[in-house]
């Protein structure tokens, strides 16, 4: 599959059209783990052919995505290369020659029908069996192009400088057979496969054309995209054959679908927000429409469990693991252990892989952006090294970055709402003159050490005869405000004597009030 003596270069090819969605990351992914596991390149192509669906900010998006991610082109319209420009756009100029060419060779066709003409012929043609008539190899002999206007007319519409595409003449009984790098042997006949626009009436090539005109020229060696693709692999292939020899073509892997949940089709952004989890890596802000979709970066991931959760969504390494680091991944990725179908989104999963990384990581890995959390909820932060402190302490207990302004919170914002429904059924004089003794105790400790709190607690619940257990609900109440949190003796070693003791005396008021 790798030719040892040609450097590997695999593309991404998005269109500035939207949001990321997880597969078009996992495409992504799946290109960059290849190419550095083979010493290759990774190259970025804006395929912006199509000018009436361009989104302004969508190719920014894209960039600061894949920054997100970790997977940083080698070549690219922000990084340069020597197989520039990586705008379709801005290569315009060099499809039409081979445009021409195929007409020239007999492989295509100049088409001058109008859309209404086009229109009328879907409507005169439909029937039960074909309710939507393509143009073919039997309804081309039907229509004006220049397979059935003679040379002088087809002459004269061109000085003219009338509106036409060039389109690919399919030929009629050919199977059409390639060897994907996933599925092995795929075979097509030509005629289920209708003669598709390559260059359009504004100059423009359709991604049919351009694709492989840039592949062969940015030599592309291996092209990876979904599998929603097969369809368009015979228009490809014949215009391998035509423009550049079959020799040259890349090796293709068709992606298996990220599918919803209950396996039942392909995953969209419908999907996301009916169920109430992201599709997209980052927030994406429609400007049409300025709706905003969540990411899966604002719902609190780590860029780590993102890429680590993605890979697993259709290959493995073959063993039980499922934690991997993109260095690691790098070593082990092949194509032969991507999976043939399908694999299903699963949100808890996802957020199993971000609970993990989160434990897995050093707090001060994503310190900046908990920071940023916890100052967006008016929480002040004065100190980084009391921060990485506590996050350390809670980070077991965080599934999502967000998790972190309840679960750290309190350390540096003394909780207004105490949750003393929980105490105040059970509570007794017993307990307030525990309390009361215990804030001594506390006062005079000679060392403020989570141990020694432990073991002062424990000495005079013995002396007062209450079982520890009965206690130590309302102490963490006390100190976090609610029924949550790490250690309470952890806590209150964090917190430092004076705080913890101011807490306790709070809300021993509020019970007594």
């Amino acid at each position: 599959m790798v030719n040892e003596n040609k450097k590997v270069r695999v593309r991404f090819a998005p269109s500035p059209t939207g949001g990321l969605h997880l597969g078009g990351v996992r495409t992504v992914l799946f290109n960059y783990l290849f190419a550095k596991h083979h010493g290759g390149e990774f190259v970025l192509r804006i395929e912006d052919t199509d000018q009436s669906r361009f989104v302004a900010g969508a190719e920014e998006y894209i960039f600061d995505c894949l920054n997100w991610c970790g997977l940083t082109p080698d070549e690219s319209p922000v990084h340069g290369g020597a197989y520039g420009p990586y705008r379709q756009s801005e290569r315009k100029e060099s499809y039409r020659k081979y445009a021409e060419q195929l007409v020239a060779d007999g492989s295509a066709y100049y088409a001058f029908d109008t859309p209404a003409e086009l229109e009328e012929m879907r409507n005169r043609f439909k029937t039960a069996e074909s309710p939507s008539p393509q143009y073919n190899y039997i309804l081309r002999e039907q229509m004006r192009n220049s397979l059935t206007l003679g040379e002088e007319e087809v002459a004269r519409l061109l000085s003219e400088d009338a509106a036409h595409v060039i389109r690919i003449k399919m030929p009629t009984d050919e199977t059409i057979v390639f060897t994907d790098m996933i599925r092995g042997e795929v075979a097509f006949h030509s005629s289920q496969t209708d003669d598709k626009v390559l260059l359009k009436a504004d100059g423009m090539p359709t991604y049919h054309l351009a694709v492989v005109v840039d592949d062969y020229l940015m030599k592309i060696t291996h092209a990876f995209r979904g599998e929603e693709w097969l369809p368009s692999a015979p228009v490809h292939i014949l215009l391998w054959k035509y423009l550049f020899g079959l020799d040259q073509m890349p090796q293709w892997a068709h992606l298996p679908l990220i599918l919803k949940p209950d396996g039942n089709g392909k995953l969209s952004k419908r999907d996301g927000d009916r169920m109430g989890f992201p599709v997209f890596a980052m927030n994406w802000t429609d400007p049409k429409t300025t709706e905003t979709t969540q990411g899966f970066r604002e719902r609190g991931f780590l860029p780590e469990a993102f890429i680590n959760m993605l890979v697993m969504l259709g290959w493995n390494d073959g063993t039980e693991n499922e934690i991997f680091t993109l260095q690691k991944l790098v070593d082990k990725f092949t194509m032969e252990r991507v999976h043939k179908g399908g694999a299903r989104f699963d949100y808890e999963k996802a957020k199993w892989f971000n609970h993990e990384w989160i434990k897995h990581l050093p707090a001060s890995h994503y310190q900046p952006r908990v920071r940023q959390l916890l100052e967006a909820e008016g929480i002040s932060v004065p100190d980084d090294g009391q921060l990485q402190k506590v996050l350390e302490l809670v980070k077991d207990r965080c599934t999502l970055l967000p998790d972190f302004v309840q679960q750290a919170g309190f350390f540096f914002k003394t909780p207004t709402n105490i949750d003393t429904a929980a105490i105040k059924p059970k509570w007794d004089e017993k307990k307030n003159l525990f309390f009361g003794e215990m804030m001594l105790a506390f006062d005079l400790a000679p060392s403020w050490q989570h141990e020694e709190l432990e073991r002062t607690f424990k000495e005079l619940t013995a002396v007062h005869e209450i079982k520890p257990g009965e206690l130590m609900l309302p102490l963490r109440i006390m100190l976090v405000g609610g029924k949550f949190g790490p250690g309470v003796f952890h806590v209150a070693e964090v917190l430092g004597k004076e705080e913890t003791i101011k807490r306790i005396k709070f809300t021993l008021q509020l019970v007594q009030g």
